[in-house]
């Protein structure tokens, strides 16, 4: 590994979109997992429904990290019933604040009815502008393409979908199998 150590490997190989319009919400994320230039798994599910069913989300980063938090924030939305926005800010300080998840190497995008919101390890609590929101190795890619298309008259799966495919075009870390979620809105 001509001087590196296994620690030093990175994982790449996730795109994670959420668009909000006509009254949906959509969480979009491809299945690729690499490790440097070699394909670890083509069909990743970095996307789910989360609580009691009534919040979506999607990671990018470590997966054993990314589980750890949808946990974490699972245990805030049963203390925290129907308030997203107080949960992953709750969760954002136990982040910041607690030694084992401060190590934690991941990124979430998450959504209920009523709000989408990006988290970091860096105490970060988001929410997009104009409804859509990209992370990921491909995310900027598929967020530029979900905003060129906000206009049109396509659905909100219709441009996460569309989105997805560009992001997946140019991004060698994002395929083309794309697991999508959705809700009802109420924006």
């Amino acid at each position: 590994m001509t001087g590196r150590d296994s620690s030093s490997i990175l994982w790449h190989g996730t795109t994670i979109l959420t668009v909000r319009k006509g009254g949906k919400v959509i969480v979009a994320g491809d299945g690729q997992v690499s490790v440097g230039a070699t394909v670890m798994k083509a069909n990743a599910r970095k996307v789910r429904t989360l609580g009691k069913g009534n919040v979506i989300g999607g990671f990018a980063g470590a997966t054993a990290d990314a589980f750890t938090l949808f946990e974490r924030l699972e245990a805030k939305l049963e203390q925290y019933p129907e308030q997203l926005t107080r949960a992953c800010v709750e969760l954002a300080k136990d982040w910041r604040t607690d030694r084992y998840l401060r190590r934690l190497e991941a990124m979430m995008l998450v959504a209920d009815k009523s709000v989408s919101l990006v988290l970091t390890g860096t105490g970060d609590v988001l929410e997009p502008e104009g409804g859509v929101m990209g992370i990921g190795s491909g995310g900027t890619y598929a967020l530029a393409a979900a905003r060129a298309l906000m206009d049109t008259p396509a659905t909100a799966e219709e441009i996460a979908r569309k989105a997805m495919a560009i992001a997946a075009d140019i991004c060698v870390y994002t395929n083309t199998n794309v697991i999508v979620e959705q809700l009802e809105s109420t924006r």
